[in-house]
């Protein structure tokens, strides 16, 4: 198994920040991207960044310029550093990674429990 164990969430006003943390471990053989995906009630998961094993990253457009992805190799581990928050990021988020299973399942079949983040007025 696969285990996604994201933190780091919680309640904070317009324009404060939080910085989210997801650590992978199990049965992972190995992956190349990381991502955070976010999703509120009634609507379907979202991409929000995205960085390669060579540190490329990816933005929605919604978040760039405000949030910054990062890793740890050593550690299989994410991080997303979110400043200049707005109401409009509360959701819940999630990482997940692009890889194979020592049983070469996809990886981009495990989620973990996810982090709440709330933003308020």
């Amino acid at each position: 198994q696969v285990q996604l164990v994201e933190s780091g969430g919680g309640l904070v006003q317009a324009g404060g920040s939080l910085r989210l943390s997801c650590a992978a471990s199990g049965s992972i053989f190995n992956y190349d991207i990381m991502g955070w995906y976010r999703q509120t009630p009634g609507r379907q998961r979202e991409l929000v960044a995205t960085i390669s094993s060579e540190g490329s990253t990816n933005y929605a457009d919604s978040v760039k310029g405000r949030f910054t992805i990062s890793r740890d190799n050593a550690m299989n581990t994410v991080f997303l550093q979110m400043n200049s928050l707005k109401p409009d990021d509360t959701a819940v988020y999630y990482c997940n990674l692009r890889g194979y299973t020592v049983y070469a399942a996809p990886l981009e079949g495990y989620w973990g429990q996810g982090t709440q983040v709330t933003v308020s007025s």
